[in-house]
């Protein structure tokens, strides 16, 4: 065959490559599933498609979307049973939205940092960009992940529903402690007020001593800005706290001797127990871990060796270990932590399980370097009570059928 020919034959299977593609988008804008374009018998024989501005995913690979929950306010869950390794896709990123998305002009973006101050200052972005530049890796976890498992759970929860509302990136700003230095901290100030940008001015309290050696004022993550929908221009992080302490669109802080008491720390993010009291100013997240594969809607094949693999996480600092369980809870294995294990940030376990084709459960159980242990869902009851709102760290469990079908596995179901 001449080059010509080869040539024509591989601009003409471009050509359809790139229809497939377009057909895809479209099927996909309508809210359609889209099956993947045909392949080429042989892809080193044809001419491939041409080089777009931003690199998209293979057609063949859909990992889901964060499915919001409401337009302007509600969660959108992240498909943490699609991904590899520990570290979130920016698009994937869980959101959490109390007035919508708002647009910034970083150029006009300013920060102000007054209260117990000796120098009330207000900051630009390009300001504080100025300060040396720091990059950790760190997760975030919305104080109500994993509610709908623990008031309404149903067989046909994904992982994604169940405990997608955890992200963990790359992050990139500046401490914040370097910027309150520029301010000057007066003796007596303890607490730290922030609030957003947003039209529901968000405002949590802190304390200093929790967050001073530790907290990070975030302009970039995964290597790029931040997107609006995670802050941009600035965000708060302040690593191992509940997500809605990690002030998004953060416009003001303010030192102070005592909290606010803002009503996002009074009628909201106060949790009521089963006694009547309350838990006040629960910020730190527990120890946590989730299978993400198996997991509901999976189908094992049939019986022999299967991978069982998940994510766990600690704001308390590193996960020591990750035991699993194939038989209901009864023997515990420790799993392989597959590294970097990086204090409060998502680590991902694995082991290997021989399935001998009979129904059973499979259950994940982390330990974190304090010794705490994720608790089972009646341990959880017990000192929470069924009424508590956020913070649901317990054992999440998924049942597997004889045919191989996976489903998640209600507390109910289990055997006593």
């Amino acid at each position: 065959m001449s080059s010509d020919a080869l040539s024509r034959r591989g601009i003409l299977s471009a050509l359809a490559a790139g229809a497939g593609v377009m057909l895809a988008r479209e099927a996909m804008a309508e809210g359609l599933p889209a099956a993947p374009p045909p392949a080429p018998v042989d892809p080193g024989a044809t001419l491939g498609a041409p080089a777009p501005p931003m690199a998209p995913r293979s057609t063949f690979e859909n990992p889901g979307e964060v499915k919001p929950s409401g337009q302007i306010t509600g969660p959108s869950h992240s498909p943490i049973q699609s991904f590899y390794g520990s570290i979130t896709p920016t698009d994937l990123q869980f959101q959490r939205h109390h007035a919508g998305i708002p647009t910034i002009d970083p150029a006009q973006h300013q920060l102000m940092i007054h209260g117990m101050v000796e120098r009330p200052t207000i900051f630009s972005l390009s300001e504080i960009k100025r300060f040396p530049p720091v990059t950790r890796i760190a997760f975030i976890e919305c104080s109500g992940n994993g509610r709908a498992a623990y008031r309404a759970p149903t067989p046909d929860m994904t992982a994604q529903k169940i405990a997608g509302m955890t992200s963990n990136l790359e992050w990139t700003g500046v401490m914040l402690k370097e910027v309150l230095k520029e301010a000057g901290i007066k003796a007596g100030a303890t607490w730290m007020m922030a609030e957003g940008g947003d039209a529901a001015h968000l405002a949590r309290s802190v304390t200093l001593e929790k967050v001073i050696d530790e907290a990070m004022l975030v302009y970039a993550a995964n290597g790029e800005p931040l997107r609006p929908a995670h802050g941009y221009p600035l965000r708060l992080l302040l690593p191992g706290m509940e997500a809605n302490m990690s002030i998004k669109w953060l416009r003001r802080i303010e030192l102070r001797s005592e909290p606010l008491m803002s009503r996002d720390e009074t009628g909201k993010y106060t949790d009521p127990l089963a006694d009547g009291t309350v838990r006040r100013f629960s910020w730190t997240v527990d120890a946590h871990s989730v299978i993400t594969s198996p997991s509901h809607p999976d189908v094992l094949e049939g019986p022999g060796w299967w991978p069982i693999t998940g994510i766990a996480w600690s704001g308390r600092g590193r996960i020591s270990k990750v035991e699993v369980s194939t038989d209901d809870g009864k023997t515990w294995v420790e799993a392989e932590l597959l590294g970097p294990v990086l204090p409060k940030a998502h680590v991902r376990f694995r082991h290997q399980w021989k399935w001998n084709g009979q129904e059973t459960v499979l259950m994940s159980r982390a330990t974190d370097e304090t010794g705490y242990v994720q608790p089972t869902v009646a341990e959880f009851t017990k000192v929470r009570g069924f009424g508590t709102d956020y913070h649901f760290n317990f054992i999440k469990a998924w049942r597997v059928s004889a045919n191989g079908q996976v489903f998640f596995r209600p507390e109910a179901e289990a055997a006593p």
